[in-house]
């Protein structure tokens, strides 16, 4: 299964927030031995959100969507996922459950709208202040606030894709090449070695240059199960060695 994630609000296509999603959610898969596929970056445009959400639902990845499910009028994730799946907005028991148990005789009609969500769909429990998320069909719908959505798409992780964890997380090396023949096209034969070799590997080639030394620079490198990583490091050095390029391990 492939994981993407969706990041919904002006102030951060703005400018006046700092994403924090992208890479926290790109660090709990990592731990887990996965990774994402894809991200992508929306404003609060309903029909936007609905024509992406459309998209990602017919594809059948997991995805963790964040922001856009409170209820002031620009917030419009809720309404977005209703029109997606074809479905209305209704008052989820279990939502209303947690709501009622987090205000107490302060609970209001505003405050029970926190819990209408697209008809037939499954909570997601808020650890940090019982307003909960909701999922379905490996869509999961997640606060805009990084300590209510972290814990919660953590939470979604463990509780329904743990069949799909890795042993052992995944992991990167690469070595910084320099020289002559460091460019992407004289390596391109024993990167396709490396590929084919290792298909179970993720390989990366970064080109740089440098402007004050003019030196140009290549980070060639590979992802996945450790040991496989090992040996395909030991083939890449053999080679760019044989070739005369120097290398240093990327720090």
């Amino acid at each position: 299964m492939s994981f993407g994630a969706i990041i919904i609000g002006d102030e951060i296509l703005s400018g006046k927030r700092v994403d924090r999603h992208f890479a926290k959610i790109a660090e709990l898969l990592g731990e887990r031995g996965l990774r994402l596929s894809w991200a992508e970056y929306l404003g609060d445009e309903r029909a936007r959100i609905a024509a992406t959400l459309r998209r990602s639902l017919a594809a059948g990845d997991v995805v963790f969507s964040f922001g856009g499910i409170g209820n002031t009028p620009d917030d419009h994730t809720r309404q977005a996922a209703a029109a997606a799946l074809g479905v209305d907005l209704v008052l989820h028991p279990d939502a209303e459950r947690e709501i009622r148990a987090r205000f107490g005789a302060e609970i209001t009609d505003v405050r029970l709208l926190l819990g209408t969500f697209p008809r037939d769909v499954e909570i997601i429990p808020n650890p940090f202040n019982r307003i909960p998320g909701f999922r379905v069909r490996d869509h999961h719908f997640l606060p805009g606030f990084p300590q209510m959505a972290h814990p919660m798409a953590e939470w979604a992780l463990d509780t329904f894709y743990a069949a799909l964890f890795h042993q052992q997380p995944l992991v990167e090396k690469a070595f910084l090449l320099t020289g002559a023949n460091c460019y992407e096209s004289a390596l391109l034969d024993l990167m396709e070695q490396v590929v084919a070799d290792f298909p179970a590997l993720r390989l990366f080639s970064l080109p740089s240059m440098s402007k004050k030394e003019e030196r140009r620079y290549l980070e060639l490198g590979v992802e996945g199960d450790p040991l496989l990583v090992e040996e395909a490091m030991t083939l890449i050095r053999q080679e760019v060695e044989r070739r005369g390029i120097s290398w240093q391990w990327r720090s």
